[in-house]
C-alpha cells in the first residue's frame, strides 16, 4: 500500500509540475522547504519530554491552535509541543506566532519523508487540525508508538460524500485514529459513518470560539488604532479575510456611503499576500486617499501629508484578529465568490455588526448557530452589502444589537479547547477513561456548535 501511494504521489506531482512552476515564479510559492517535505529532514528534537506534534496546513489552522497550545503550556509544562505546517504564509504565522517552538513544514505523504520526520521528531502524539487524513503520515505515527488525533474536527457535505465513495479504505485508515473531537453532532456522526471507532469519536464544540478574543481593549488592538489614527468619532468599516473581487465591491460601497459619512474608515485586510500588490493597485486607481499597514511612518499615498488616509490596506499576516477589534461594521470575505467564507468568529466575538456573502460552507455549523440567532446578516452582492452598511450608519442602535448578539453567542460557546485537552492528555496517559473524561469536562455531545 505505501509505495502504492507514493507512486501516485509522484505521477501527481510530475502531472502538476507546470502549475507549480508557474505559482513559484509568478507568485513565489513552493520555493522552500523541501528538505523537509521530501526527505523528513525536520529539526530533530532533544531531550525526552512528553512530545506533541501539532500540524496545521495553514494560517486558519495556524490560529485555530493558538488556544490549544497555551492550554497545554499552562497545563503540563511538563510536554513538548511542535508545529508544522504546510504552506509558506502558514509558516510564516507560525514562526511568528510560536517562535518559542520548533516550527517546521510538514513532509509530504511520502513513506520515507514520514519515517525520518517521525524518527526525528519521536512525537507522543500527532495531533491533526480539523481535517487532515494522510495515509502514510498516520501509519508512520502509528508505527512509531504514537497516538494520532484530530481536534476541531469537522467533515462537510462534499468532504463526506467523496470519502464514502471509497468507505472500505477510509475505514481502514480511521481505526488507526485515536481520538478524533468534533465541533458538532453532524461531524460526529459522519465520522463514525466512515468506520471511525465509536469510542474515538466525541463532541467538543469548536475551537475557533476559545481564539476569539472579546475586549476591544486588548493591547494589540488599542496599538494598532493608535497607529491607525482612529478617532473615538470614527467608524470602522473593515472588510477582511477578502478575495477578488470582494476588495473592489467594498471599496465602492464605501466611496458611494463616505460622501456624507465623512466620519466612515474602510480598512482592507487581504486573504492573501500575493494579492497585496493587486489591491494597492485597485486603490491607487480609485484616486481615494489611502495608506499601506507597512507604510504608517510615511506620508499617505498622494503626497496629501495634511490629510488622515481614510482607507487603510493591511498588508501584513497575522494581524487581522486584532484589526477585528477596530471594526463596527464587518464584512467577512471568501464568502462571495466559491472558497467557502472565512472565520466570521473573530468580528462576532468583538460585537461588531458581522456580514458575509452567501458562500460560507467551511463554516456552515458556525454560520447557522449565527442566522438562528439573528446575530449576522448574508449579503448577495455589492448592492444588499451596502445596504447592509447604511443600515448599520442609520441606525446604529440596531446595529450595536446584531453585534451583542454575536459577542453573546461566542461568550456562551467557549471551553472546547479544555474539552479538547482532556481528552489529549487521556490517550498520552491511556489510564485516563475517555469516556469519564468526556463526561467530567461538560456532556457536549448536543450543546456543541450547530
Amino acid at each position: 500500500m505505501p509505495w502504492l501511494l507514493n507512486l501516485i504521489y509522484l505521477l501527481l506531482i510530475i502531472a502538476a509540475m507546470p502549475w507549480l512552476l508557474w505559482q513559484a515564479v509568478r507568485k513565489g510559492k513552493y520555493r522552500e522547504g523541501y528538505a523537509a517535505k521530501f526527505l523528513g529532514l525536520v529539526p530533530r528534537r532533544d531531550g525526552d519530554k512528553t512530545c506533541i506534534w501539532l500540524h496545521a496546513v495553514s494560517v486558519g489552522e495556524v490560529n485555530l491552535l493558538d488556544p490549544l497550545i497555551r492550554e497545554i503550556e499552562r497545563r503540563r509544562p511538563d510536554w513538548q509541543c511542535v508545529v508544522s505546517t504546510t504552506t509558506m504564509t502558514g509558516m510564516a504565522l507560525a514562526k511568528k506566532k510560536y517562535a518559542r517552538l520548533a516550527v517546521f513544514y510538514c513532509p509530504l505523504d511520502f513513506s520515507w519523508a514520514v519515517k525520518a520526520a517521525m524518527q526525528r521528531i519521536q512525537p507522543n502524539v500527532l495531533v491533526l487540525a480539523e481535517l487532515e487524513l494522510w495515509p502514510n503520515l498516520i501509519r508512520a505515527a502509528r508505527r512509531s508508538g504514537a497516538a494520532v488525533a484530530v481536534v476541531n474536527g469537522r467533515l462537510g457535505e462534499h468532504s463526506f460524500r467523496g470519502y464514502r465513495r471509497i468507505r472500505p479504505l477510509v475505514a481502514h485508515l480511521m481505526r488507526k485514529i485515536d481520538l478524533v473531537a468534533v465541533q458538532d453532532e453532524t461531524y460526529a456522526e459522519r465520522f463514525r459513518s466512515l468506520g471511525t471507532p465509536e469510542t474515538a469519536v466525541h463532541v467538543t464544540g469548536s475551537m475557533k470560539y476559545d481564539g476569539a478574543q472579546t475586549d476591544r481593549n486588548n493591547p494589540a488592538t488599542l496599538q494598532l488604532a493608535e497607529l491607525a489614527g482612529f478617532g473615538d468619532e470614527e467608524i470602522v468599516f473593515l472588510a477582511g479575510s477578502t478575495q477578488e473581487p470582494e476588495e473592489a465591491v467594498a471599496l465602492d460601497v464605501f466611496r458611494r456611503l463616505s460622501e456624507t459619512r465623512p466620519n466612515l474608515r474602510l480598512v482592507l485586510v487581504p486573504r492573501h499576500p500575493d494579492r497585496f500588490d493587486a489591491v494597492a493597485k485597485l486603490l491607487d486607481e480609485s484616486g481615494e486617499l489611502w495608506q499601506r499597514r507597512t507604510n504608517f511612518h510615511k506620508a499617505a499615498t498622494g503626497g496629501r501629508a495634511e490629510q488622515k488616509p481614510r482607507v487603510l490596506l493591511v498588508d501584513v499576516i497575522g494581524e487581522l484578529g486584532a484589526w477585528w477589534g477596530t471594526a463596527k461594521i464587518a464584512f467577512v470575505g471568501g464568502s462571495l465568490g466559491n472558497r467557502g467564507g472565512q472565520n466570521m468568529i473573530e468580528p462576532a466575538a468583538y460585537g461588531a455588526a458581522v456580514s458575509f456573502g452567501p458562500n460560507t460552507r467551511n463554516f456552515s455549523d458556525i454560520v447557522s448557530a449565527m442566522l438562528a440567532r439573528d446575530a449576522a446578516v448574508v449579503v448577495a452582492d455589492g448592492a444588499e452589502l451596502e445596504r447592509f452598511v447604511r443600515r448599520c450608519l442609520e441606525e446604529p442602535d440596531w446595529a450595536a444589537a446584531l453585534g451583542h448578539r454575536a459577542k453573546s453567542l461566542v461568550i456562551e460557546q467557549l471551553g472546547a479547547t479544555e474539552r479538547t485537552f482532556r481528552l489529549l492528555e487521556a490517550i498520552v496517559h491511556p489510564h485516563h477513561d475517555l469516556t469519564t473524561t468526556t463526561s467530567r469536562v461538560g456532556n457536549r455531545e448536543s450543546s456543541g456548535p450547530q
